[in-house]
């Protein structure tokens, strides 16, 4: 399933001057389930020395992953249930994935809705060759990092996995 392709130049030329390459940005929401292994995957076309972020919507707010939440906070005695959202990425694929120390299939029905059902998740592509080093932003601060690479948040296409 194709969500979306980036495509960065390859030119090994050094007196190239990249004008087309920037940072981009995609929504992507969908569901994780037995079904899908508990994964949401995105093509995506980038170069290896790319960045690729990703960040989950929670609220009107973007929280950075990998991301472990602790279900049982609330509930005495704590069964320590954990369920971790991370991500993977290669030059062809983004994997969303999530994953637990219990089965994801036995939460309550208002888990599921608030950690799997239509999840939103924004992905953002860093062409190396965007001028400017992803270790000079803090990653983890989603509006830090659209300040950093001047990412116009009013052009990001929303796409439904799965």
């Amino acid at each position: 399933m194709s969500l979306f392709i980036f495509s960065c130049d390859d030119d090994n030329d050094n007196n190239f001057v990249d004008h087309d390459t920037y940072s981009q940005m995609r929504d992507a929401t969908g569901t994780f389930s037995a079904s899908n292994t508990y994964t949401l995957s995105m093509d995506i076309n980038i170069q290896n020395t790319d960045v690729v972020l990703v960040y989950r919507k929670v609220g009107g707010n973007w929280q950075s992953i990998p991301k472990t939440y602790y279900l049982d906070n609330v509930v005495a005695p704590a069964t320590g249930r954990e369920l971790d959202y991370n991500f993977d990425f290669n030059t062809q694929e983004v994997n969303i994935s999530t994953s637990a120390n219990f089965n994801q299939a036995s939460m309550s029905a208002a888990e599921a809705n608030q950690y799997l059902n239509n999840q939103t998740f924004r992905v953002v592509l860093v062409p190396a060759s965007a001028g400017k080093t992803a270790n000079s932003v803090d990653k983890s601060d989603y509006n830090a990092v659209v300040k950093y690479y001047n990412l116009d948040e009013s052009k990001v296409k929303t796409i439904k996995v799965n």
